[in-house]
């Protein structure tokens, strides 16, 4: 609902109504909201890992929410229908990562005769004339020999440094299967937690209206904003699927002009993987440049091949699909935008993802609550 369903208090002079003054805060009142502030920001990076599922649980039983009434209203138990639906959603997981198994199962095979070809064109290139890396290092070994004569000292050549490329490559395999096992921990705990919402039905709801106060008028606004969170999750989840779709048909379009094999594969997980924290785009650039290097044996191609699916992915992702959220929500672009750079600050892969959806429930809220008209108002289009 638009802001103008709150009542503004008035000051009547005379036979006409005006608004009230605005009242002004003292330098110690906002000094003291800027500290609140600020702590709560503090607290929700420190408690990443304890709001990052909760609050992904609490959205996701918003979004599944209307499927459960559906199969509710074909006389499907309630916990039987939450169940199912939830039951529904790991078997799609389950089926798009068994459906990618086997071309990521040929990615791995493919990197040794990857590795292969780095190392020759590495060779080639040191062959071939110096470049600038190796005029900068000359350079730099000359200022030293002229550093030590001047020191009298004599000068010797540092001994090369051989870092085990093998021992850095396991290590970064562990990280980074460590960071997936706790994604995955995370994402269980979430589809848990709206298990358990979705099971409870709408005694959250009536818990929550209960909370607001004794008053008719505020158990009303509460039922309004859950229900306006209710529509703006869904939204979300819309405009979401919709740019993914894009981003993986924009995906296979550019990969197959430019000959890369499995282009169509590439630009399904692409768009699938572009909602999936910590991996995204990032996983799939560096499959396609891999890929497209173990075709073409260039440096170039593969470069080439990796901005194009960055640059998809980021005009797609972050610039389309955050204006299409935006109108989805009524809410101002810009705000939106500097929100996710917000979010994406404070909690990386997930505050990119389930910041829209926060920001989507703020502006339901600000609407109808009028201390917080001012936020309604910076966010609102």
């Amino acid at each position: 609902m638009a802001s103008e369903n709150v009542a503004h208090p008035r000051i009547v002079v005379g036979a006409r109504a005006e608004p009230a003054a605005p009242r002004k805060f003292s330098v110690a009142e906002i000094a003291l909201v800027c500290i609140a502030v600020c702590a709560a920001i503090a607290v929700a990076r420190i408690a990443q890992p304890f709001l990052v599922p909760v609050v992904m649980g609490i959205l996701l039983s918003y979004a599944l929410r209307p499927l459960v009434s559906m199969l509710e209203r074909v006389r499907v138990p309630r916990f039987a229908a939450a169940t199912t639906v939830i039951a529904i959603l790991l078997a799609l997981g389950s089926t798009a990562v068994y459906v990618v198994r086997d071309d990521v199962n040929g990615w791995v095979a493919e990197l040794p005769a990857a590795a292969r070809k780095v190392r020759q064109a590495v060779a080639d290139s040191a062959r071939q004339a110096p470049g600038p890396m190796t005029n900068m290092k000359a350079a730099a070994e000359e200022l030293d020999k002229a550093a030590a004569e001047a020191s009298g000292k004599p000068w010797a050549a540092p001994e090369p440094v051989r870092a085990s490329v093998s021992a850095q490559f396991q290590e970064l395999v562990r990280e980074q299967s460590g960071k997936a096992l706790g994604v995955i921990a995370e994402i269980f705990v979430a589809l848990l937690l709206a298990l358990f919402l979705l099971v409870a039905g709408d005694t959250f709801r009536r818990k929550v209206a209960r909370i607001a106060g004794a008053s008719l008028t505020r158990r009303r606004v509460t039922v309004e904003v859950l229900d306006a969170i209710d529509g703006q999750i869904q939204k979300y989840l819309i405009t979401m699927l919709f740019a993914n779709a894009l981003i993986a048909l924009a995906t296979w379009g550019a990969l197959a002009l430019l000959h890369v094999p499995n282009a169509g594969i590439l630009g399904g997980v692409t768009g699938l993987i572009h909602v999936v924290p910590y991996a995204g785009t990032a996983v799939a650039a560096t499959a396609v440049g891999v890929a497209a290097f173990v075709e073409t044996a260039s440096f170039g191609d593969a470069v080439v091949a990796t901005t194009v699916v960055v640059a998809i992915a980021a005009a797609i992702g972050m610039g389309l699909a955050t204006w299409m959220q935006g109108r989805a929500a009524h809410m101002n672009p810009v705000a939106v935008f500097i929100g996710l750079l917000f979010f994406g600050w404070l909690w990386g892969g997930w505050g990119l993802l389930l910041g829209v959806p926060i920001l989507a429930v703020l502006k339901s809220i600000a609407d109808r609550v009028e201390a917080m008209l001012p936020v309604s108002e910076l966010l609102s289009t």
